[in-house]
């Protein structure tokens, strides 16, 4: 299906200002005529738009040599078609979740350069709905996903697009969605990932983002000669990510000093525990759970803030939320308590204010795009063992989820060094080319 038709009050006839913010930064005549394309078409997409200009200042370098790419950049930032479509469901409370054509679009843009740098055979895809599951029965979300998977069933398959689990979506959420698209059907493929491991599921795929974000991280530091122990780290968010990526630096002997969600955050000085970990893990396992409900010994709830905000000393930032929820005074604010790592567990979740701060003083900045790769990698990994009838040990898994998040650093890296440039635009430099180059082959249109 193509992309709806959208009204268009932005720049006419391709021609945009020279002070516009958006081409701030960008000196290749070419791209800056590309970039202008996309605000023209989409000008009020701003989280697309982000995803855009980041990917784009990353690649400025790539186009000086090899100008035949271009257009191929140009081609990345429209998507083949969007998909749309009502689900005929009851919601007695009216409430809808802010979902919007350019969170899709944004997150699809960022899913193709990660998907590429997992080294695993992926396209793209995104999809998601404005249900919102807070303060539904389990009865309410089943009949959600029901309905949903009643249109939703004719757009994928194991050999087209695979949906797996993100906000709000998790194994329960995968079971229902499964169920139904078997019941229509009839058949049992790895048309979905996230499932069970009772119906072909995976090994640690519930871990997978969050350990694989930490294990990033190791990958760094392990370059520099350093370990995570007793590095005192942040976390935002208290979902599916931000729970593993905590696990995993608690068995790593790092100090966690907060966790947080959409109300406000908690702060341990000590740091959490594993007991704590639990706690959290089963308060946010029901969709009302809140973080204000946590009991600690030393732990103080901040209502309606973030824990960027703190004053205290920190290593390391893993910002594990939402998109743009680490802004340039955040950023500030973690350069003064000393922070010298941040690695994106959420997808986007740094604005361009503050990704420019982190690279002007010297933080090692791994975006979403590489360091929460994790996730999808062992999406991956289960399709390949839905295909081949087999299901790995949880060791053999995770074996080969550090091998694919050391194999992403080590090629972010190689194009950094390549172009002389940060880490983070490496990774972009690296996946790009990788798609780039796949699409030349197979004939660019």
């Amino acid at each position: 299906m193509p992309v709806a038709a959208q009204v268009v009050n932005g720049a006419s006839n391709g021609v945009v200002a020279e002070h516009n913010e958006f081409l701030q930064g960008i000196t290749n005549k070419g791209l800056r005529a590309v970039l202008a394309q996309v605000q023209e078409r989409d000008p009020h997409q701003p989280e697309f738009l982000a995803a855009v200009k980041e990917v784009a200042t990353a690649l400025q370098p790539v186009f000086e040599k090899r100008p035949e790419m271009l257009p191929v950049f140009g081609m990345m930032c429209e998507p083949e078609r969007a998909i749309v479509f009502r689900v005929p469901w009851l919601d007695d409370a009216g409430n809808l979740r802010d979902l919007t054509l350019s969170i899709i679009k944004f997150l699809g843009f960022e899913q193709m350069f990660k998907n590429a740098l997992t080294t695993l055979p992926m396209g793209a895809g995104k999809g998601g709905s404005d249900f919102d599951p807070k303060d539904k029965s389990d009865a309410e979300i089943q009949r959600f996903c029901q309905s949903f998977m009643t249109e939703l069933y004719r757009h994928i398959g194991a050999h087209t697009d695979v949906p797996a689990g993100d906000i709000g979506v998790g194994g329960r959420e995968i079971g229902y969605l499964f169920g139904q698209y078997k019941r229509i059907t009839a058949l049992h493929t790895g048309a979905l990932t996230g499932k069970g491991l009772d119906y072909g599921g995976s090994q640690i795929r519930p871990e997978a983002t969050g350990f694989g974000t930490v294990i990033f991280a190791q990958a760094v530091l392990t370059d520099e000669g350093k370990t995570l122990k007793d590095k005192r780290c942040i976390v935002t968010g208290s979902g599916n990510v931000a729970q593993y990526c905590v696990m995993k630096l608690l068995e790593e002997g790092a100090t966690v000093l907060a966790m947080s969600d959409s109300l406000g955050y908690v702060f341990k000085p000590e740091g959490f525990t594993m007991a704590d970990l639990e706690q959290v893990m089963a308060i946010k396992s029901r969709h009302s759970g809140k973080l204000r409900d946590f009991k600690a010994a030393g732990a103080q709830y901040v209502e309606g803030r973030k824990p960027w905000e703190l004053n205290v000393p920190v290593d390391m930032a893993f910002p594990c939320a939402t998109q743009h929820e680490l802004n340039l005074e955040d950023a500030t604010n973690l350069i003064k308590n000393g922070c010298k790592y941040v690695f994106e567990g959420a997808n986007m979740p740094s604005t361009d204010r503050a990704i420019a701060c982190f690279h002007k003083n010297g933080v090692i900045f791994g975006n979403g795009k590489a360091a929460n790769a994790g996730g999808v990698a062992v999406s991956g990994l289960e399709m390949s063992q839905n295909r081949i009838g087999l299901q790995w040990s949880r060791e053999e898994v995770e074996a080969k989820l550090t091998d694919i998040m050391n194999t992403i650093y080590r090629n972010a890296k190689a194009a950094a060094i390549e172009y002389n440039t940060t880490l983070d635009a490496g990774a972009n430099v690296a996946a790009f080319l990788k798609v780039g180059e796949a699409v030349l082959a197979q004939g660019a249109v």
